[in-house]
């Protein structure tokens, strides 16, 4: 026989638990625009200080060396950031799947005992 206060109760929980993983979702994704809005600005200063910086030199050579540094530095950079962002988008898919986990398992082990 079904329990009404049971179903209800298991209902409230399961939408808690929704609620709170959205919530976290949300949180991760304004986490990654954040720091992707700060990597894009501290690009733009970084530019505008190379320019800068490029625009007062006074020899090819002098600019060459600006240029490879600045280049260098910025695929450093670059790199570093992708790591991080990559690391955040993984979280991120951890946490979207993790009200998923015990009913996956749960499911697979009823069909791998089936």
């Amino acid at each position: 026989m079904i329990n009404l206060d049971e179903a209800n109760k298991k209902g409230k929980e399961a939408m808690d638990a929704m609620l709170k993983n959205y919530s976290e979702v949300a949180k991760g994704f304004q986490t990654i625009a954040t720091e992707a809005s700060e990597y894009s600005k501290k690009s733009f200063e970084d530019v505008s200080a190379f320019m800068e910086a490029l625009s007062g030199a006074k020899s090819i050579e002098t600019a060459f060396e600006l240029q490879s540094n600045f280049m260098k530095s910025s695929y450093e950079r670059f790199v570093a950031e992708a790591t991080k962002m990559s690391e955040m988008y993984a979280d991120l898919g951890k946490t979207v799947y993790k009200p998923y986990e015990a009913p996956v398992a749960k499911a697979t082990g009823m069909s791998t005992a089936a």
